[in-house]
């Protein structure tokens, strides 16, 4: 038995040894996935080639368009999805789990499923599509649908992360401002709001970027019109038809300010925890 219990916790060292590899192989594996594509899109072109490119005037319309629609269909979203927020974060009401699953259900829904449901809703004979009809309003394949497509797929980012901020919120400051009979709109915007700014930012930084990097509903439901609901991503996709150059110049000028805003954003908000 004393010649059994070493060689078992021998083996059990080496065991435990070889974890630290196999978590750092799988590591570098995992962020090869992630790099290796993007490295592979740099390698192709030349800084001048994607200036040439910047200063086409397709480029530039659907940067444009781009940078204009994913920062509506943010705004819009955080005051429409501020008031969710704060009801899923500090109500229980029958029915919560399932608005919870709804909330979510865009993160995991096909992009052409949404595309196809805006259409759907918002078409001529749609749910709400025939109402506007009469009154000469017409949603898709405009850029009001581009945004309302953005809106749909990002939403569900800025409303997980916030909740998360007002859930840390530390109840003794509710129980405060409920004890000096503070109003709950002025418990929201004079308490909870600030506390939970940080989380905010990042909820805005992911809800950003993730309008800015949308397909697959916008092009169901918006369609792809140059200068009208051709975003970047729409742009992209229409070189890649015709051109493989101007596609890769098109997608590292795309990632290039995806890095860039999500860096920026990210350093806003750690600076702010501080």
């Amino acid at each position: 038995m004393r010649n059994r219990a070493p060689a078992g916790l021998k083996a059990a060292r080496r065991k435990i040894g070889a974890l630290p590899f196999i978590a750092a192989c799988a590591g570098a594996a995992f962020l090869a996935l992630l790099i290796l594509p993007l490295v592979s899109l740099m390698v192709r072109t030349s800084p001048r080639d994607l200036l040439h490119r910047l200063g086409s005037p397709i480029v530039a319309q659907a940067l444009r368009l781009s940078l204009e629609t994913s920062l509506a269909s943010t705004a819009a979203v955080i005051v429409l999805g501020l008031p969710v927020v704060y009801l899923l974060a500090m109500r229980e009401f029958p029915g919560k789990r399932v608005l919870e699953v709804l909330v979510d259900l865009p993160m995991v829904l096909p992009p052409t499923v949404a595309g196809a449901g805006l259409l759907l809703a918002f078409g001529r004979a749609g749910l709400v599509g025939k109402f506007l009809t009469p009154l000469g309003v017409t949603v898709p394949f405009t850029t009001l649908a581009v945004v309302l497509a953005q809106m749909f797929v990002a939403g569900p980012f800025l409303v997980n992360t916030v909740r998360a901020g007002f859930e840390e919120v530390d109840s003794k400051y509710l129980r405060a401002a409920a004890t000096l009979r503070a109003s709950p709109w002025y418990t929201f915007v004079r308490v909870i709001l600030p506390l939970t700014v940080p989380s905010l930012v990042s909820g805005a930084a992911m809800t950003w970027a993730r309008a800015l990097g949308e397909f697959g509903a916008t092009i169901t439901f918006a369609g792809n019109l140059p200068g009208r609901t051709q975003t970047m991503p729409l742009a992209v996709y229409a070189a890649l038809e015709s051109d493989l150059d101007a596609a890769v110049a098109l997608s590292i000028i795309l990632l290039i300010v995806s890095f860039g805003l999500l860096l920026a954003l990210r350093s806003v908000s750690l600076t702010l925890r501080r």
